[in-house]
């Protein structure tokens, strides 16, 4: 699997959101200087989680951007796919909707078992999760296995 630069910076921008959530709005160059994103990209991606529901904007001088609910109750998952869509796709399709056959056969559950846990592993964390450094321990423990990072 591979996370998309644009799905990074937003997670990124959702978590500057979320530490900021009791200060008020949040202007798109603050959050773009405070992770190091380009400030036009990460207009779009902004436009992107607003239309998704997961940020609201006010405009002037006091305006910005604020997560739309509680970053507890917005998971990794959810911006992920607010600005690239589903979270695994095969050539751009869903597993369900694939079909093999012969030696090949045996991909389609293969597919559908590593959809299956990336969708519980980035709809089990939230933004609250990440930002307060308290990863479930299940990831923790994926995260800590010396092998999880290697070449094979």
């Amino acid at each position: 699997m591979r996370i998309s630069a644009k799905a990074d910076y937003a997670v990124r921008a959702a978590l500057e959101l979320a530490a900021t959530q009791e200060t008020g709005p949040v202007k798109a160059e603050a959050i773009a200087d405070a992770q190091d994103i380009p400030h036009k990209f990460l207009e779009g991606i902004l436009n992107d989680m607003r239309r998704g529901g997961l940020v609201v904007s006010r405009r002037g001088g006091s305006g910005g951007y604020r997560l739309a609910r509680a970053a507890d109750s917005i998971s990794v998952a959810d911006v992920i796919r607010v600005v690239d869509g589903p979270l695994v796709s095969v050539r751009g399709e869903r597993p369900p909707e694939l079909a093999y056959t012969g030696p090949a056969e045996a991909l389609l559950p293969l597919w559908i078992a590593l959809r299956a846990n990336v969708r519980e592993i980035l709809d089990g964390v939230t933004l609250a999760d990440v930002a307060s450094a308290g990863l479930p321990a299940g990831v923790r423990d994926l995260a800590d296995d010396p092998e999880a990072w290697t070449n094979p």
